[in-house]
């Protein structure tokens, strides 16, 4: 396909131009990627940023939308950063296998990668999906070029750039977080069996038989939670490995109704299942879906302050089963949706903030699931509002076996 160079050149342009995207930061970088897509006439593309020995995938168009939020791992950084020229051929076997079935089965034989390089070395690959085994045309490089310098400006200018915070120390990351999983996700269910338990003693007169049963049935379901996270501190505090997973094949939309079930009245009356019939397998730890669940639906109740429902919804694949938490609220700008997953990040910052909170809710599902060889992503919702996705990789064999071995 001939490469749109008029529509280039005005988009580069306008991109300076315009007040949303001339001070860089993820706008700008999402726009320089959609824009490549539309104008060297491929079905996909994204921009992984790097960091340390490995990456993430910060922008994402088309058929490439999917992977928004995945991390990229070390070893395909380290063929991805190969030296000679910055634009060159990236063929499928080259990639981690998760990767390379996934863009198999959306007819992408090979990838055209741009290495974006500033002062320091290389900050981001830009990476374009072709749909044939004809090699990219003249044109096709000098725009793939050209978009890869546009982006090397942005980073070099250092506005908004990079996006994601600069990668913990293991040693301390994995002290730090399992204090912070631990703490948090004891005062989940603490916190709903204070609720139902509340409810029981000051309505008591006013609840049918039924609801006393399902609000004993609840606090019994946290109090097994409950009981499971002191199990986990335990093993942790004699020497077994930080933050505990048992990674098997679950059903994931068991999991998923079970954990809406046992959400809080309050979150349940605005809750709604739109669950498909049936799914693969998921492969991950099953026990760890209703703390993620409760996580991602109270933040999406929390800043959904209308009456529209907050929506579940679960798909799959050629890789991955994935559920997403849909809401009509606030809405999140695209310069945020990788910042809200830092420690401590608030979106209203300061004392006269309305929204309470530490900050450390979606920072803890993205290590929980990342941990279980997934990850998760938040994006502004279509028509306002914002959907938070969650990938787990299938349980039914059609995963990558080294992957379960890395968790």
């Amino acid at each position: 396909m001939e490469v749109a160079y008029r529509e280039l050149t005005l988009g580069i342009a306008a991109l300076f131009n315009d007040p949303d995207t001339r001070s860089g930061g993820l706008p700008a970088v999402d726009r320089l990627v959609h824009l490549g897509q539309y104008t060297l006439g491929v079905p996909g593309m994204a921009l992984a940023e790097l960091h340390g020995d490995g990456g993430r995938i910060i922008a994402a168009a088309g058929t490439a939308a999917w992977a928004i939020g995945r991390p990229v791992r070390p070893h395909v950084v380290t063929i991805a950063c190969r030296p000679g020229p910055p634009t060159y051929r990236l063929e499928l076997g080259e990639v981690d296998p998760d990767t390379a079935d996934q863009l198999a089965a959306q007819g992408t034989p090979w990838i055209l990668v741009h290495r974006v390089d500033a002062a320091a070395g290389p900050v981001a690959l830009l990476a374009a999906f072709f749909t044939t085994e004809r090699p990219a045309d003249p044109d096709q490089l000098a725009a793939m070029s050209l978009l890869g310098a546009t982006v090397a400006r942005l980073y070099r200018d250092g506005a908004g750039l990079p996006v994601q915070a600069a990668p913990e120390a293991p040693e301390l990351a994995d002290r730090e977080l399992f204090i912070a999983v631990t703490s948090h996700e004891l005062r989940t269910p603490v916190t709903v069996i204070k609720g139902y338990a509340d409810t029981l003693r000051d309505h008591w007169g006013q609840l049918d038989e039924e609801a006393r049963h399902d609000a004993a049935r609840v606090i019994g379901q946290r109090s097994d939670e409950l009981a499971r996270l002191v199990d986990r501190l335990l093993a942790a505090s004699t020497g077994t490995a930080v933050g505990m997973l048992r990674l098997a094949p679950f059903d994931l939309l068991t999991a998923l109704r079970q954990a809406a079930a046992g959400l809080p009245a309050d979150l349940r009356r605005r809750l709604w299942l739109e669950l498909p019939s049936g799914l693969p397998l998921a492969h991950g730890d099953r026990a760890t879906i209703p703390t993620v669940l409760t996580e991602l639906v109270t933040n999406a109740e929390k800043y959904s302050p209308g009456p529209e429902p907050v929506v579940i919804t679960a798909a799959e694949d050629a890789r991955t089963v994935l559920f997403r938490v849909l809401d009509r609220g606030i809405g999140i700008s695209p310069d945020q949706s990788h910042r809200v997953f830092d420690r401590f990040w608030q979106a209203d910052s300061g004392d006269g903030r309305r929204y309470g909170g530490a900050g450390l809710g979606l920072y803890l599902v993205r290590k929980t699931i990342e941990r279980q060889n997934g990850w998760v992503s938040l994006r502004p919702r279509d028509g306002g509002g914002t959907v938070a996705e969650v990938r787990l990789p299938r349980g039914d064999g059609k995963r990558d076996a080294t992957a379960s071995r890395e968790a």
